[in-house]
């Protein structure tokens, strides 16, 4: 896990997201950034997952290497309002007025899930991803987009709701970085092949040996 904060000398707008998020249900992986230069990065928890309140104990999941941008939002399950009553109207969190249960609390939402982010994701400006979204690794979320179903790997999607625009690689590409997971390797590693990760070096990449 990292402990530096920053990643750049003097940048206090980007941070290294596993430095600074202290919530059990929230993992995020080695290198991930975030870059806020409207509110506090380190503010994260607060400005950025909503609706995340521990009575469910629902998860976000960011893996390695991903990119994050400024205003980007996680909404979970209590954002949704259940669609099974009549009305749309969350009697059940307000029990006391109501005369309710307090233990049937969660009846006024309607439970989708954690949300898994995978690695080498890129996460537009404002861009909003809703509860129970699992994101393939290597995705690109366009600025803006709300995010309601899963994403493959490698597929550029934008839009309200979001769909996808084209596909970073052909299927044959695809298929041999998922099986490469570079994020996976050791820093050293990663370090000594960084000129075919940054120039798209693909077939450098695919048969590189130790």
């Amino acid at each position: 896990m990292m402990t530096k904060i920053y990643p750049r000398t003097g940048d206090k707008q980007t941070v290294y997201l596993n430095a600074v998020v202290k919530d059990p249900q929230i993992a995020i992986g080695d290198y991930t950034i975030y870059n806020d230069f409207i509110a506090d990065p380190l503010l994260f928890e607060k400005n950025n997952v909503l609706y995340h309140y521990p009575i469910h104990r629902e998860k976000l999941v960011i893996g390695k290497y991903c990119s994050i941008a400024c205003g980007a939002k996680f909404l979970f399950n209590c954002a949704n309002h259940t669609l099974k009553s009549i009305s749309t109207y969350t009697f059940p969190v307000f029990y006391e007025e109501w005369e309710l249960k307090k233990t049937d609390v969660t009846t006024a939402w309607d439970y989708k899930g954690d949300i898994i982010i995978g690695n080498d994701v890129w996460i537009g400006y404002e861009a909003i991803i809703m509860a129970g979204v699992r994101i393939g690794d290597g995705a690109i979320i366009a600025a803006r987009a709300v995010v309601t179903k899963d994403i493959p790997s490698y597929t550029i999607v934008g839009g309200t709701p979001a769909k996808e625009i084209r596909k970073r690689f052909d299927m044959d590409v695809i298929a041999k970085l998922l099986i490469l997971r570079w994020w996976d390797w050791p820093i050293d590693k990663i370090h000594r092949n960084l000129p075919s990760i940054m120039e798209g070096s693909l077939n450098e990449l695919f048969f590189y040996e130790e």
